[in-house]
């Protein structure tokens, strides 16, 4: 360790009771989606393994076990209810303290959080019927026999995490079951659950009675609670600091996790976890607060996505420990970095959120740009070993996929060249960063161009490479990421009279007046496009075959989207398809027709944007392809299996071919640099 690793604030070792953490960066509870049959197996406990080996002080498991069946997971959630979970939540935890980290776990009932539809078909419970608008349940009024219930199955929850050997638990207590107790927008029990704030914190504390009876003095607990819930009605920041206060006297609570905001629109789950174009650490101050006005372990994660702001955390003295949660599945080897006096090589979080909003739509995590997270145990590595020799690789195309591909065979130490046909790398990213809100995404490129400029790339840019220009190279192996380009020519008639929504987000074509901004795609560049065209003053409708719109832009990244265009007054229209387009004077004459049949309109507008994905620029693979030892085959079995691809198809042919990303099909970021990382890790 360096001197200055031994002076940095975020490496000095912190007392908690009797636990004594090795650093004062965590990774805070978060449910990555990876449990089997509602138990952390292996890929689950492989993930928090990774992160404790690196020099992780705590992690932090599930977001959150659910303690009850009438609290079934709304994804995939470890369940704390059942008795089988000890064994496996103990393999991870012996593993992770092997690693010198800590353990600990959140439970929760979700309470109205949750829908009736799900595991065992058991009615929602709440303090009122007041329905959540993210889950949709009318949830049952809370009874007293509900109660006493609960109250038992979270005592059996922590009973079980305790003979697992996990550190402590926390409860989560913001828009679960325990908040909606708390705040007065969702209590209206009478006394003695309901009324004022010390009411409505009794079913919490006679819980909590119950639980140190079963887990005793010496095992850890918690409480992640908002500290103001920031809505009408809700908790307030004064109603936040007498929490903390009651908590604290109440003793059994041996630290506070503060976070601002409620959870139960997608808006307010985006301002609470905020998302790439938003303030990062928007909530520290008030986590300052609370530990100021306390005096009492206090720790706090909400978008602190770089080593500099978790360090002015810890150094100003805000909050006891940091959660860099987002941050450390882009990278888990921060803190190693960190030790190392290495803080340029960390991969940067962009925030673009890929991770959470994955499972909020019933998928499990994965980061845009680390496709080895949640796949370790699958043996995609976050760092990439030696090869045994050396070997020419070209790489066509410096978009995501192509910068992935050189920097992982880099790594592997192989001689690498990429052409490009711009001035600089990026590809699509490039595009995407035009609009100043996902200015972020750019650090995807940047990174890999920095890692590969150290390992000895030669790029060459200004470059449209054709089959000479890679032969001249006499490579080894060629990787072709020549990426897409806007397919447009979906319409019975009038394709030459649209545009693409790269056109617009280039800037290569002005905005209209009165535009129809067609989206048959329904991903980020038709809404990315409508927001430039919106804010030049314009008319804008965005129109969609589909039932709803943006369907690949998921939850918390549609929220900027709205807030921006409602207030611009964009139209939306859903299940309309856009048939042809024909001039008509000065304007274009739309017809529409949908899917469901029997209907026609017309529009009359003076622009037509198109985002119907791309189609793969793939000439050069073509050209390539007779020449290659593989004739560009791919062996699937090899690949899933992460073993070397070794198809051997022409004899004659002088190098292996491969193509990846967009020059295959039109998918996304994250897609584009698996392809590129499964393929390249086994040259």
């Amino acid at each position: 360790m360096t001197a200055p690793a031994v002076n940095d604030p975020l490496l000095q070792p912190f007392q908690l009771k009797h636990l004594r953490l090795r650093n004062r960066i965590i990774t805070t509870s978060h449910e990555p989606a990876y449990p089997e049959d509602g138990m952390p197996k292996d890929r689950y406990r492989a993930y928090h393994v990774e992160r404790a080996k690196a020099g992780i002080a705590l992690t932090m498991t599930a977001g959150s076990a659910a303690v009850s069946k009438d609290s079934p997971p709304v994804f995939n959630n470890i369940l704390a209810y059942k008795d089988e979970v000890v064994g496996w939540m103990k393999r991870l935890t012996d593993d992770c303290h092997e690693a010198g980290a800590a353990v600990m776990i959140q439970l929760t009932h979700l309470g109205r959080r949750t829908r009736w539809d799900k595991g065992d078909w058991l009615p929602t419970v709440s303090p009122s019927h007041k329905r959540e608008a993210a889950h949709r349940a009318f949830p049952k009024l809370i009874e007293d026999w509900d109660m006493a219930r609960i109250k038992r199955d979270f005592a059996d929850g922590a009973e079980r995490m305790k003979a697992a050997g996990v550190d402590g638990v926390e409860f989560e207590c913001y828009g679960h079951l325990l908040d909606q107790f708390w705040s007065p927008a969702t209590n209206i029990l009478p006394a003695p659950y309901g009324g004022d704030l010390e009411n409505r914190m009794r079913f919490f504390f006679e819980m909590l009675d119950l639980v140190r009876d079963r887990v005793g003095d010496d095992f850890i607990i918690g409480a992640r609670f908002t500290a103001d819930e920031d809505m009408e009605g809700g908790t307030t920041r004064e109603d936040g600091l007498r929490i903390a206060r009651l908590l604290k006297t109440s003793g059994k609570i041996d630290f506070l996790n503060v976070v601002k905001g409620h959870i139960d629109t997608d808006a307010g789950l985006t301002d609470l976890i905020p998302i790439q174009g938003m303030a990062s650490a928007p909530h520290l101050d008030l986590a300052g607060e609370i530990r100021r006005a306390n005096d009492f372990p206090t720790f706090h994660a909400a978008r602190i996505p770089d080593v500099a702001t978790a360090r002015h955390a810890i150094a100003s003295g805000k909050v006891d420990m940091v959660g860099m949660t987002r941050a450390h599945m882009t990278d888990p080897h921060i803190v190693r970095k960190i030790v190392e006096g290495r803080e340029h090589d960390i991969r940067p979080c962009v925030g673009a959120n890929y991770c959470l909003d994955r499972i909020y739509q019933g998928g499990a995590a994965y980061c845009i740009h680390n496709p080895a997270t949640g796949r370790e145990a699958e043996g995609m590595p976050h760092e990439i070993p030696p090869a045994n020799g050396k070997r020419r690789i070209v790489v066509v195309g410096a978009g995501p996929a192509g910068m992935e591909a050189a920097r992982v065979a880099a790594e592997r130490g192989h001689a690498v060249t990429v052409f490009e046909a711009a001035d600089k790398p990026g590809g699509q990213i490039r595009l995407t960063a035009q609009s100043k809100r996902r200015a972020e995404m750019i650090g995807i490129i940047d990174w890999r161009f920095a890692q590969c400029v150290a390992k000895g790339v030669n790029f060459v840019f200004n470059t449209w490479a054709d089959g000479a220009t890679v032969e001249a190279k006499k490579p080894d192996v060629v990787i072709v990421a020549t990426g897409g380009f806007p397919h447009t020519d979906i319409l019975k008639s009038g394709n030459d009279l649209v545009v693409s929504s790269w056109d617009i987000i280039s800037g290569d074509v002005k905005p209209g007046s009165n535009v129809l901004v067609f989206d048959d795609a329904g991903d980020p560049p038709a809404l990315q496009a409508a927001e430039v065209i919106a804010m030049s003053g314009a008319r804008v409708e965005i129109m969609t075959p589909d039932r709803s719109f943006a369907p690949e832009v998921m939850a918390m990244n549609l929220v900027p989207y709205m807030r921006s265009l409602q207030k611009l007054n964009t139209v939306f229209t859903v299940t309309y398809e856009l048939e042809s387009v024909a001039r008509q004077g000065n304007l274009l004459k739309c017809t529409i027709g949908s899917h469901y049949g029997g209907v026609r309109q017309e529009r009359l507008v003076d622009q037509v944007v198109v985002n119907h994905g791309t189609i793969p620029l793939d000439e050069l693979y073509f050209e390539l392809k007779p020449k290659s030892s593989n004739l560009g085959e791919v062996d699937y079995e090899a690949l899933i299996a992460g073993r070397r691809q070794a198809v051997r198809t022409n004899p004659r042919g002088a190098f292996q071919l491969f193509r990846i990303g967009d020059a295959v099909e039109a998918r996304n970021t994250h897609a584009a640099i698996y392809d590129a990382l499964r393929l390249a890790k086994e040259l």
